[in-house]
């Protein structure tokens, strides 16, 4: 154990705070909204990416997300009767997709820990958009349940899947699960992803300095070519749990500059609007993107803000809207969705809600001290999703 270890202080809170009462005039008869499929912020961000949290357990003990110090064997996880069922969070889906969202991504928690999944899937899977598009549905996992679900998730109507993986070492990948789960089980389930045409299959690898920054190359090696997407995110200050600090970042520019002294890369326009991650293709003799060789990603929350055109919002397991991954609050829908709410209500809702978003706090971070750690009141990663 290093001194850093010893002196990191993790405040006990409850990361599930009571929600923010949904905004009375949106039940008004005159300033009623209704759906149009062009929703803006304040900022003049459309509504496009919705991230729906199935289940507030995993079972993996990742320092930086669920750290076994806190999320220990007498944790008080949600009550099955507080998660939203299948039935609700479709229903939820669907008045979102009136509003303009073409992607819906279930992320946990642990998603493939919630029993039956695959009905949920076969429900959104039935959606479509207002011009009759069907919806983009992907899934983000550990992957220690992939490999024998793959299959089940894809015949639902799944098309996606993301798969967290810090590291290919074996002891290392061990020690930042904190459970002793293999690394090989999960490349296992990658490979069933790939097989089941669950694809293009993307994998996250959270960096954190101290921890396991030796990984990039290899993992960079071990991904190249093989049409699978590598993509490097920075250790976000997510929650208050993880003990997040500044020095443990390893900025998205030094992982670019660590991979091009082995692997050249020639940088990529954006794949579409909003795209969180920077596009890195390895480069040919001549410089030109190998689209043999395929790509990496950088996701750089911390160092470079991308609130500008943030288009995503997140709906927690127990039904409470996040407008951001770093929010304090979220806004209670469970209520209306088990009251007297009607579609058209639950639709006015998400537009007042949405209209009055202003929430930019990676770029907010950037004026902060540089040692400074998150605030005691955060949402947690674990509770709404990454």
């Amino acid at each position: 154990m290093t001194e850093r270890d010893t002196h990191r202080v993790i405040p006990l809170m409850d990361h599930r705070p009571r929600g923010l009462v949904v905004p009375t005039a949106a039940f008004h008869p005159d300033t009623r909204l209704t759906a149009s499929g062009l929703m803006a912020d304040t900022r003049g961000r459309a509504l496009r990416d919705l991230r729906i949290s199935v289940t507030d357990r995993c079972n993996f003990r990742c320092n930086y997300c669920m750290p076994k110090e806190i999320f220990d064997k007498d944790y008080a996880y949600l009550k099955h009767t507080d998660l939203l069922t299948f039935e609700e969070i479709t229903r939820m889906a669907r008045v979102f997709v009136a509003h303009g969202v073409e992607k819906i991504r279930l992320t946990g928690g642990e998603p493939l820990l919630r029993k039956n999944l695959e009905q949920l899937i076969e429900q959104l899977a039935e959606l479509r958009t207002p011009t009759g598009k069907p919806l983009d549905i992907t899934l983000t996992t550990n992957g220690s349940l992939l490999a024998r679900k793959a299959q089940s998730l894809k015949d639902a109507g799944l098309q996606r899947v993301t798969v967290s993986l810090d590291g290919l070492d074996d002891a290392v990948f061990r020690s930042m699960n904190d459970v002793d789960f293999p690394v090989a089980d999960v490349l296992d389930g990658i490979e069933a992803a790939r097989a089941a045409g669950l694809g293009p299959i993307k994998i996250n690898m959270v960096v954190k300095r101290g921890t396991n920054e030796q990984e990039i190359l290899p993992m960079a090696r071990h991904f190249k070519g093989s049409g699978i997407v590598l993509r490097f995110i920075e250790y976000m200050d997510v929650g208050a749990t993880n003990g997040w600090r500044m020095n443990e970042v390893m900025p998205s520019a030094e992982v670019v500059q660590l991979i091009k002294s082995e692997l050249p890369l020639v940088q990529l326009e954006p794949s579409n609007l909003g795209e969180t991650a920077e596009r890195w293709g390895y480069a040919d003799a001549l410089g030109q993107h190998d689209k043999a060789a395929g790509e990496i990603g950088v996701i750089s929350s911390v160092t470079q803000a991308f609130c500008g055109d943030c288009n995503r919002a997140r709906l927690s397991t127990e039904g409470q809207l996040y407008l951001c991954l770093f929010a304090e609050k979220g806004y209670d829908l469970r209520s209306l969705i088990r009251g007297q709410a009607s579609d058209a209500d639950l639709q006015s809702a998400v537009a007042h809600i949405w209209q009055g978003r202003s929430d930019n706090y990676s770029e907010q971070r950037s004026s902060m001290p540089a040692d400074q750690g998150a605030p005691v009141k955060r949402v947690e990663m674990s509770y709404i999703g990454g």
